[in-house]
């Protein structure tokens, strides 16, 4: 049985009006980095014991993945609306990655993160041992209850590992000075690269693709002028637990990157984001669309 967990999991059971009640999932969307609003980060900042740094919200917004959850309600909707025999499960996570990362084993070595280009699975802020316990527990849970969910698939069933991205790559280094060094960042914006507007993830360091050709071929064509790079901006690393899930489920997972200026309005890098319904619908239809091509 699907249910959420305070502070760790939002879970929203989406069901076509033919759907069994009961019956196996069809479809799963992880949004690992669901924790969008400020109280998410506030909340769990007022638990811990070790120094942050100043501002330290500011990461936090510019960083996590403002309009994913809102995109995988919508698309999902669209999708049982075109499906109504099928059952969709959108798993949120609301642990900030700011303190500790969903989407990474943790455990990796900081030599596998800067090959896979992602931020460590636990910041370098989180000095104290309970803090760490603290989280190390949290995300046990979520990785608990995300495996309890993708063991609910039926046996076609598929797996969205949906994200957003800032529409800029911004290298700067996550340290203690992460917070000074993104307001420089950001004073000169638009000299850093222009991120794709949507980008598969799926291939490994080997540069063999993981992804399903033919729903990312749908996918491109139903855009209708939105472009889709295919593994641009990140490989699918074994340092994630993204790379878990595609293997877990090869041909039936897709990893997808959305830039948030195409979700917010407007995107605001410091602040929580006002997340626009119109934008979302703009990629949630095609998406859907796309996402039928598995069956």
């Amino acid at each position: 049985m699907l249910v959420s967990i305070p502070t760790i999991l939002d879970v929203d059971v989406v069901r076509g009006v033919r759907a069994t009640e009961g019956a196996p999932l069809d479809l799963v969307f992880e949004i690992p980095h669901g924790a969008t609003r400020t109280e998410d980060f506030t909340s769990l900042a007022a638990k811990l014991t070790s120094p942050l740094p100043d501002g330290l919200v500011d990461f936090f917004h510019v960083n996590t993945d403002a309009g994913a959850p809102e995109l995988a309600v919508a698309t999902a909707r669209r999708f049982v609306e075109a499906e109504p025999q099928r059952t969709v499960a959108v798993l949120r996570c609301r642990i900030p990655r700011t303190f500790i990362d969903c989407n990474r084993r943790v455990d990796a070595s900081a030599e596998d993160f800067k090959a896979g280009k992602v931020s460590p699975g636990l910041m370098p802020w989180i000095t104290e041992p309970a803090d760490r316990a603290l989280l190390r527990a949290a995300l046990d849970r979520y990785v608990a209850a995300v495996k309890e969910a993708t063991a609910l698939l039926a046996s076609d069933g598929a797996m969205v590992l949906l994200h957003s991205y800032a529409p800029r790559e911004v290298g700067v280094e996550v340290d203690l000075e992460i917070v000074k060094s993104l307001r420089t960042a950001y004073q000169t914006i638009e000299a850093w690269p222009l991120r794709p507007e949507l980008d598969v993830i799926g291939k490994g360091l080997d540069g063999t693709s993981y992804a399903p050709k033919q729903v990312v071929d749908a996918l491109r064509d139903a855009l209708g002028g939105l472009t889709l790079a295919d593994g641009a901006t990140y490989p699918l690393h074994s340092s994630t637990m993204a790379w878990d899930h595609v293997m877990a489920h090869p041909g039936r997972s897709l990893c997808l990157e959305v830039r948030r200026d195409l979700l917010a309005d407007p995107f605001e890098p410091f602040a929580q984001m006002t997340i626009s319904a119109a934008k979302v619908e703009r990629i949630a239809t095609p998406l859907a669309t796309a996402l039928r091509r598995w069956w």
